[in-house]
């Protein structure tokens, strides 16, 4: 089976758009964001092509400290990239009870089996939801920028949501292209702060050993 290349995709995509269109006048994209070191290279690389709007949506984040710090430097971080006048930011519930909810059964499992694919799916299903509210052109996510997540998996998803809602998937792969190591150098010239697991408390766990 030939393995699909999702940033060839989004390439393809790009080219029938116009970056040099009145911000009105571009597609919008509703961007599901995890954290602002994940999005710092995404906004950079779409944000020519699309009136975008990020939404902050991720009940797996534990404790709710972290959740809040991570929402504060997602906010700095569009303010003093410059994208405040261009970039909507939408926060969406904090819901960890939903989160512990789906993960029964799933706790011992290990980083990046059926328990993330799960995660991916509640937090992306939220952005089709909302993409479909704002009818919106296109919805995507941050995720896929990290070496730890499943691209396949979360263009999975994503095709499928584009069926329920009625919102086309914007397929991605970000962390090719050296889209990963753009969002390291952005993290050091903003000084973000870079958390040292994913956000569950599961994924804190098992980095920290305990």
């Amino acid at each position: 089976m030939n393995k699909i290349n999702y940033q060839k995709q989004l390439d393809q995509i790009l080219t029938h758009l116009e970056p040099d269109k009145p911000l009105l006048e571009k597609p919008h994209l509703l961007l599901h964001v995890c954290c602002a070191p994940c999005s710092s290279y995404v906004l950079e690389y779409l944000h020519k092509y699309f009136r975008i709007t990020v939404l902050f949506y991720n009940p797996n984040i534990s404790p709710q400290s972290e959740y809040e710090k991570r929402v504060l430097e997602l906010k700095r971080f569009i303010r003093e990239a410059g994208y405040e006048n261009e970039i909507s930011l939408v926060e969406g519930k904090y819901e960890p009870e939903l989160f512990f909810e789906m993960a029964k059964g799933m706790e011992d499992l290990p980083e990046r089996g059926q328990r993330c694919y799960h995660c991916y799916e509640m937090r992306m299903k939220e952005a089709a939801i909302y993409a479909a509210r704002l009818q919106a052109d296109y919805f995507t996510t941050t995720l896929s920028i990290s070496p730890h997540k499943n691209a396949a998996w979360i263009n999975e998803i994503g095709q499928r949501l584009e069926q329920e809602y009625g919102v086309r998937h914007l397929p991605s792969d970000f962390k090719k292209k050296s889209g990963y190591l753009r969002s390291i150098a952005l993290s050091e010239e903003y000084h973000l702060y870079r958390q040292n697991y994913c956000g569950c408390i599961f994924s804190r766990q098992q980095t920290s050993g305990n």
